[in-house]
């Protein structure tokens, strides 16, 4: 699938959840500004978000032809999922090495901080942005991230 066709979804992701949550983007002080690359190991692509509170941006890029960042979190997809879901602590994720983080140490750390002070997970205002389509869009994050497997 051309990457073009995700970036309106992308976009409408990242903008719904600045509506949702503008104090997150405050949390981030100077780090709106860094762009941040998600590595979910093993698809073709990666995401590139800059939590930008006035313009913020999440694309995707050809996994071979990933632009320049501040801050490289990598992990498998499951993994990162969990942890979106708040099912998994990061720190332990990190620890364990199953999540790798390298660039700005600083700026991860207050990303990391401004999702953990959420009232909700990240995942539940993805999944919210599929309307009509968010409990089979649930339903699929659960199965991948481990939750719907345990739940058989």
């Amino acid at each position: 699938m051309p990457l073009f066709v995700l970036q309106p979804l992308l976009r409408h992701i990242v903008t719904t959840v600045a509506k949702r949550h503008p104090d997150l983007f405050e949390r981030l002080g100077d780090s709106q500004k860094k762009k941040f690359l998600i590595d979910a190991r093993g698809l073709p692509l990666v995401l590139v978000l800059q939590p930008d509170g006035d313009a913020p941006q999440l694309h995707a890029h050809n996994r071979h032809r990933s632009p320049p960042c501040d801050v490289h979190i990598s992990g498998s997809f499951p993994t990162l999922l969990r942890m979106i879901d708040g099912k998994t602590d990061s720190d332990a994720l990190f620890f364990s090495r199953e999540l790798m983080i390298s660039g700005d140490t600083e700026a991860s750390v207050a990303l990391r901080n401004a999702l953990d002070d959420l009232d909700t997970t990240l995942a539940d205002d993805v999944v919210a942005c599929f309307g009509p389509l968010a409990t089979p869009v649930r339903a699929v994050l659960d199965y991948v991230s481990g939750q719907g497997r345990e739940k058989q």
